[in-house]
């Protein structure tokens, strides 16, 4: 090449080929899991060449499956926040999330779950990015919980203690679910959660208690 001859130019892709390479990611986390999804299936399923993946994700599969697991997490807790700015109870709100996670897992024919507790699942100690990054996602999504139900009146440590086990639970129910072909174990799991998190929350202030006058 000469000395005065540009250099060659990376791939050109739009903005939109780094969301179909994410998106086919997700879809194989759900279906096969992490190990069970090739970068030839992942990148037709995204229709995209290998430079582009290369040119968005240097560091190859593992780090697609990172950007993967946070757009999960982002969908998992700007969900839940949409609920609860529609209704202020966290026990409805959590009964609406679990619901909705009930009809994605029944649409697919029980044929896709939760892309984190697959991934979690299969994963090595070899994964360590994905792993940090499903660390750090499941924490998220316990602290935001925490603060959706310490900010309905719940004390911090119990919330926090809810939230763990709303998220265990949460993804244990989906497993069982999907293996069984049917949302029993979901919708008995969801119900036990919302009477928890109902008996957890300080009574609501009775009428002769909003009657009386401030001094």
């Amino acid at each position: 090449m000469k000395p005065d001859s540009p250099a060659i130019a990376p791939p050109q892709s739009t903005p939109a080929t780094r969301d179909r390479l994410i998106a086919a990611m997700q879809g194989a986390l759900r279906s096969k899991g992490y190990h069970g999804v090739g970068l030839s299936e992942l990148l037709a399923k995204a229709q995209a060449p290998k430079g582009v993946l290369y040119h968005h994700f240097p560091g190859g599969k593992s780090e697609l499956a990172v950007a993967a697991i946070e757009a999960v997490i982002h969908q998992l807790t700007t969900g839940l926040q949409r609920l609860m700015a529609r209704d202020p109870d966290p026990a409805r709100a959590l009964a609406a999330w679990m619901d909705s996670a009930q009809k994605v897992l029944a649409g697919s024919g029980f044929a896709e779950g939760c892309p984190l507790a697959t991934i979690a699942l299969e994963s090595t100690p070899d994964d360590t990015q994905v792993r940090i990054a499903l660390a750090q996602g499941f924490a998220a999504i316990r602290q935001h919980l925490t603060g959706t139900l310490h900010g309905a009146g719940i004390a911090e440590r119990r919330a926090a203690q809810l939230a763990a086990l709303i998220v265990s639970a949460y993804e244990g129910a989906l497993v069982q679910a999907r293996v069984a072909g049917q949302v029993d174990a979901m919708r008995d799991t969801t119900d036990a959660l919302v009477d928890l998190v109902r008996v957890s929350l300080p009574p609501a202030p009775t009428r002769s208690t909003l009657d009386t006058p401030t001094p």
